[in-house]
């Protein structure tokens, strides 16, 4: 956190490229944040700005039509996929209904796909909706460009690790877990006391969040809550229970929430760039000796280094908590 309070800005455009030494001070600066709270904006990502624009103008468009046409592309019709909308109240954070209505996105794969033959929960084909075609367009490309930005900050992370650059791509992210949300809280006020999303952490490696220029977004530091305001053309980075994990607590997982009190309609975009869903996460070995059990310390009260299994046994006990009901469709 930077003197006045606030997330720190990194230039992550070195890491897109071959600059050896750019590279190492980016990591550099990665790791201050990392270890500093785990929170930092990126600008240089690679993410255009027609490609944000794009995204949002077919967003609004989507949550500006009736109910019943969003209904069209409910989750309950995505199956083990588990994409499409929900309505507002429908998604659980802590068992409390969040003041926010969303699509569930996730990388783009037909029948074919070796994944989607094994019938692994969270992977298969999306929905769109046939009102607002040029949403899948913009879904997709949005995706695309922001999966070469997590690849690429990973790289920075390895490295602030003292790692190979690589060893994320070739250890974890070969075949990542790719999720992505398109989230609309509805206008409230300051004196509103639902939250749009309430306190928790993300479950992966590596969260991207594009926001629109309403706010509204908050993150728990040792001295209490800051905001975490939009600035444009930047996107928020922050790490997730794996990273905490495989650090040994080395890096650790920030917990934040929402509150829109901009009294007008706030969109967010979170792309979760996550492990294999089949991979094993256990602690990087110079750091394994470092994990503590922090869970009375924690939101949720749950040790994350206290487990075994792979990521996708992970994902699923915390997203079954999310959407219960959806979760008994994709049990084994």
């Amino acid at each position: 956190m930077t003197r006045d309070g606030r997330l720190p800005v990194i230039n992550v455009a070195p890491l897109l490229s071959r600059d050896a030494d750019a590279r190492v001070q980016t990591s550099r600066e990665i790791e201050r944040a990392c270890r500093d709270l785990g929170f930092f904006y990126a600008i240089g990502h690679g993410v255009g700005a027609d490609t944000l624009a794009a995204l949002d103008a077919a967003s609004r468009r989507f949550f500006a039509l009736p109910e019943a046409r969003k209904m069209e592309i409910a989750m309950a019709r995505g199956g083990r996929a588990w994409r499409g909308y929900f309505p507002i109240g429908g998604e659980l954070t802590s068992g409390a209904a969040d003041l926010k209505q969303g699509l569930y996105f996730g990388e783009e794969l037909d029948a074919a796909d070796a994944r989607v033959r094994a019938q692994w929960p969270l992977h298969g084909a999306n929905l769109f909706p046939e009102a607002v075609p040029e949403l899948k367009t913009a879904v997709l490309r949005f995706m695309d460009e922001a999966t070469r930005a997590a690849h690429a900050t990973m790289e920075g992370v390895a490295l602030s690790l003292g790692l190979d650059a690589q060893y994320f791509r070739n250890a974890y992210t070969a075949r990542p877990t790719l999720l992505f949300r398109v989230f609309e809280y509805p206008a409230s006020s300051a004196e509103a006391t639902s939250w749009g999303v309430g306190e928790h952490t993300d479950y992966g490696l590596l969260t991207l969040l594009a926001q629109d220029e309403n706010g509204g977004l908050q993150v728990k530091t040792p001295g209490g809550w800051i905001e975490a305001p939009p600035i444009e053309g930047a996107l928020v980075c922050n790490i997730g229970d794996m990273l905490d994990r495989l650090t040994g607590g080395f890096y650790r997982s920030t917990p934040h929430r929402v509150k829109n009190a901009s009294g007008k309609s706030r969109l967010s975009f979170p792309f979760f760039f996550d492990p294999a869903f089949d991979a094993q996460i256990s602690p990087l070995p110079k750091r394994a000796a470092n994990a503590r059990d922090d869970s009375a310390e924690r939101w949720d009260k749950a040790n994350v280094h206290d487990w075994s299994g792979s990521y996708g046994d992970y994902l699923m006990a915390k997203v079954a908590k999310v959407f219960p009901d959806l979760a008994e469709t994709v049990r084994p």
